[in-house]
């Protein structure tokens, strides 16, 4: 099972022992099925209200704190009743409930009063003050009636002797009217808001009015929705839970709620009409994307007596879609444009052992109330079976669900990442339509870096992927754009400024506020490509000054950390391509993000840069780790075992993803995976992955393989053959650690043509070069030495810092060479 359960509260376990202690309990049917104890309502402050007959049938009304897990009589009516919907007062002064609708003082028992004496479907609400706010001298209610409309009632109160609360106004009760023509309502408990929809001829109108604990109230939103209510019953959600009633509602309107998240995430969620019984339709409008999904699902089984109502539960960062028996489906609020990152469940993965009903209310954020057991759980998403899943998965589209999934909903937490390491090492064969390394880095940095910056959530990337164009089998997907909702508000704070940033952003275009990296690679060849020319300019001293403060932080790695030989090398290519994103990063951000100030964008694009290096570092520590490898891997003289070929996989497939994302890599990563590719490759395949640029050749590798490895026929041919592919600058810096004939050879070669080139088409006179100690007389050697002596009077004299490569050397390396050639001895 995905997601995980634990119960908060329970009638069975919380209530009827409490009842017993009491003797209140002789006339309870303490079977789950029973009618005679139920749940009434879950008010702001972690009060449940519920109702119970007693002895002599009267009607109960208690109290359960989930803070102190201590239960409270309120009230006894000496009748036989119904409560249908009941609120208490955040002092616990004042109950109002429907029975002819009754506002009763408490606090002591007191006067009863009646707020509507029409017997019908009424249901009450009090308004709740700010946190930590203990007294007031005034109550605020709501009642909704069947007619459509709802009402703020005032209920001005006392203080008398004794800590006694009685209401001060003997006549009526100020109210004010709140909306009116609805035909569905939700409130929300928690942030003091009332969603209702107002029907019109084609299309509904959803509202929003915000309660403000200066006892003010406003509509706040309005959004036009392409849903049809042809509904007469009032539908209401959240206002007290009756689960008779609700059944019978249930059954003739529509299946309607609204969820919002802590980023500013606003939808609406509805089940639809089928034609087809094997299938169920519900929409998922995201209010803050502008657009609309429509999802048409498969039953596995169509057994009328299995097919229930689809129930919705708010997880913040998702919203679920459970239907009982069949599927279980996590939306994904925050990014809902690409199908890939929701979850779409069946079978056991989506069993919710004790959630087998309809009857299933989502009264807070990651909380769900079955009202006909009368229970409430806390509900999340298992990270143990999140993993299980992800390494159980077929699917790319699984396995993308499950990776974002874990690196976003869970944020940082290094066990869990480490298990994916892992998942990861295995797995990159198998995944078709997306890299994990990339996916892994990218929305790993997404979630390290967010939190550092409002807005900054729109403007860095949360994923490798531009599109996906896959299937989820047994689901079709319909997406319409709709209008974005209408706000009105001054200064608000909190989910409405989240939720106005969010529209800002789908009005500007949200997929061009995210950065890229085409500007960049295309620079970084430009510079790559003049790199002598340009490397002293003012722009390139920036760039690499940008690199050394990225690797001023790479610094603090510790021992542990160290555990892969990295070594502190300088890289141009890496650390102009590091200078170079941290550039054009911050001209990015600076474009959208003025009012953060220069200094914190130029921290958070070094932290973004150095975090993204750390997380290459940490997939090569765990995959080190993974494969028991020790720090001294560069011995050449030893063939690389089964666990070093598995790692230089692994790093060819980080190169990879770091050349398709554009992105650097720690200084010492090319030199280790060229060290592990001289242990693993046979040397055909280690000169391809050269030739192609799989492999790149790096000073400290190249020097220490030419000085470690002895002069054996094999390993002067895999010398010769590195040797022969250095760049001009580059062999001049490592060929001297060589002392080889055949080395001397070709830095002769070399010398001789870069003399020649010299020379041109000038012809030159016969001078005297300084000769061997015993002269040689071979004139075609005699004419290439004295011709070799007049340039080099000239001043030409290519190989300025090794001062032993002249006309002398040249002369006897080709002796040597000849002589070898023709099986003498040189002496």
């Amino acid at each position: 099972m995905l997601l995980h359960l634990v119960a908060e509260f329970d009638l069975q376990r919380d209530v009827i022992p409490w009842l017993a202690a009491r003797g209140w309990a002789a006339a309870l049917d303490t079977s789950e099925n029973s009618s005679v104890l139920y749940v009434v309502n879950v008010e702001r402050n972690g009060k449940i209200i519920y109702t119970w007959k007693g002895d002599q049938r009267n009607t109960h009304i208690g109290l359960y704190d989930l803070q102190t897990k201590q239960n409270e009589h309120l009230y006894m009516f000496e009748r036989d009743l119904r409560i249908i919907s009941c609120s208490v007062n955040n002092e616990r002064t004042l109950l109002v409930s429907k029975y002819l609708t009754l506002l009763i003082e408490i606090h002591p028992i007191n006067n009863v009063r009646v707020l509507k004496a029409v017997d019908c479907c009424v249901r009450v609400q009090f308004l709740y003050p700010v946190e930590g706010r203990n007294t007031s001298t005034e109550s605020r209610l709501l009642l909704v009636s069947e007619d459509k409309y709802i009402e703020q009632f005032d209920i001005p109160v006392v203080a008398e002797e004794e800590h006694k609360v009685v209401i001060q106004n003997s006549g009526q009760l100020p109210r004010a009217r709140v909306a009116d023509d609805l035909i569905w309502a939700q409130w929300d408990m928690m942030e003091q808001r009332l969603f209702y929809i107002v029907p019109k001829e084609s299309r509904s109108t959803l509202k929003c009015v915000q309660f403000y604990p200066d006892e003010n109230f406003n509509s706040i939103l309005e959004s036009h929705l392409d849903i049809s209510v042809n509904d007469t019953q009032l539908k209401l959600v959240n206002f007290g839970y009756d689960y008779c009633q609700d059944q019978d509602v249930a059954s003739k309107s529509l299946n309607l709620q609204v969820f919002t998240s802590k980023a500013g995430g606003l939808c609406v969620c509805c089940t639809l009409a089928s034609d087809n019984p094997d299938e169920i339709m519900y929409s998922i409008y995201f209010l803050h994307k502008g657009y609309n999904k429509t999802f048409t699902v498969s039953l596995e089984r169509t057994e009328s007596h299995q097919l229930k109502e689809v129930a919705f539960m708010n997880l913040d960062y998702y919203v679920a879609a459970y239907l009982p028996g069949q599927f279980l489906h996590l939306l994904n609020i925050q990014h809902p444009d690409l199908l890939c990152y929701s979850l779409f469940l069946t079978g056991e993965d989506a069993r919710i052992d004790v959630l087998q009903n309809c009857s299933i209310r989502s009264p807070l954020v990651s909380t769900v109330l079955d009202c006909h057991v009368g229970s409430m759980y806390a509900i999340s998403i298992s990270d143990s079976a999140l993993v299980r899943f992800l390494q159980d998965s077929k699917r790319d589209s699984e396995r993308l669900a499950a990776l974002h999934c874990a690196l976003l909903y869970f944020r940082h937490t290094k066990d869990l990442e480490m298990q994916i390491i892992w998942w990861i090492s295995e797995n990159l064969s198998t995944c078709h339509s997306f890299d994990p390394i990339q996916e892994f880095i990218i929305a790993s940095l997404y979630c390290r870096m967010c939190p550092e910056a409002h807005n900054l959530n729109k403007l860095l990337p949360y994923t490798s992927l531009l599109d996906w164009i896959g299937i989820i089998t047994g689901v079709t997907c319909a997406t319409d754009i709709i209008s974005l909702p209408v706000l009105e508000f001054q200064n608000s704070k909190g989910f409405w400024e989240k939720l106005n940033s969010n529209l800002e952003s789908v009005k500007y275009a949200e997929p061009h506020l995210r950065y890229h990296n085409n500007v960049l690679r295309r620079e970084w060849h430009n510079l790559s490509e003049e790199r002598e020319e340009r490397r002293t300019t003012a722009y390139l001293r920036n760039i690499f000054e940008n690199a050394k403060k990225v690797l001023s932080h790479l610094d603090t790695w510790d021992s542990e950390e160290k555990l892969v030989p990295l070594f502190q090398e300088e890289d141009y290519q890496q650390q102009l391509l590091m200078g170079l994103m941290v550039a054009q990063l911050k001209d990015h951000l600076m474009r959208h993000l003025q009012y953060v100030g220069k200094k914190k964008i130029d921290q958070i694009v070094l932290d973004y840069v150095a975090n993204l290096l750390t997380l290459v570092h940490r997939i090569m520590k765990e995959v080190w780790r993974r494969y028991q490898l020790h720090s001294c891997i560069f011995c050449f003289d030893e063939r690389g075992s089964a666990g070093e070929f598995a790692v230089f996989h692994i790093m060819s497939r980080i190169l990879e993803a770091a050349n398709g994302m554009c992105m650097p890599l720690p200084p010492g990563f090319h030199t280790l995976h060229l060290g592990l590719g001289v242990r693993c490759l046979p040397l055909h395949t280690l000169l391809h992955y050269i030739d192609t640029g799989v492999l790149h050749l790096t000073e400290t590798c190249v020097r220490k393989l030419l000085k470690d490895l002895d002069n054996t026929e094999k390993n002067e041919k895999l010398k010769f053959s590195i040797v022969m592919r250095l760049p001009e600058a580059f062999g001049q810096k490592v060929r001297q650690f060589w002392n080889h004939p055949i080395n001397a050879n070709f830095i002769a070669r070399k010398y001789v043509k870069l003399l020649l080139e010299k020379l041109g088409n000038r012809q030159c006179s016969k001078p005297i070069p300084e000769r061997l100690s015993v002269p040689v007389e071979f004139l075609p050697l005699n004419y290439l030495t004295n011709m070799l002596a007049e340039i080099e009077n000239q001043g030409v004299h290519p190989y300025e810092k090794q001062d032993h490569v002249n006309v002398r050397f040249v002369e006897e390396t080709a002796l040597k060479h000849t002589l070898t050639l023709l099986g003498l001895k040189y002496s």
